[in-house]
This record gives C-alpha cells, structure tokens and sequence, in this order.
C-alpha cells in the first residue's frame, strides 16, 4: 500500500511540475511575440511616415499649380498631424 501511494504522490508532483512548467513556456512565447510585433510595429510606422511626407509633398506641387479647391486645407490639416506625431514621438 505505501508504494502505491508514493507513485500516486509522484505522479501527482510530476503532473504539477509540468503545468508549471507549460505555463512558463506559453508565458516566455508571448513576451517573444510582444517583442516581434514591437519591432514590426516601429517599421510600419516608419513606413507610414515616409508616405505621409511624400503626400505632403504632393499637395505641395498641387497648390503651386493652384489646385487651391480643398489642397490647402488638407495639406495644413497633415501638416499639423505630422508635426504633432514628431512631438508625441520625442515625449516617449
């Protein structure tokens, strides 16, 4: 009878260590996951940010050539988005 309950109290240790262990893992793939999506994050923003200063560039050449219906106003509008989002950026 002792041996028997000495296996159950094993398995029952090894069952626990296991879960704890599962759980570590799963917990250690997640952070590693944050950390890809951070980095891919940082690239798409970047990307972002060239499309935008390329747009601006656009709407530049537009109101020279005195497309001036709404370009002005779009062009002020991401102006002010651009500007405000450099500054936002240096804060962090």
């Amino acid at each position: 009878m002792n041996t028997t309950v000495d296996i159950l109290e094993l398995a029952g240790i090894l069952g626990a260590l296991t879960v704890i262990g599962g759980a570590l893992f799963a917990l250690f793939r997640f952070i590693e996951q944050q950390k890809a999506n951070k980095s891919e994050i940082k690239a798409i923003k970047k990307e972002l940010t060239l499309i935008c200063y390329g747009l601006e560039a656009c709407l530049d050449g537009l109101q020279q050539l005195n497309c001036n219906h709404t370009v002005p106003e779009a062009r002020e509008k991401l102006s002010k988005h651009l500007n405000k989002a450099a500054h936002d950026e240096d804060e962090e």
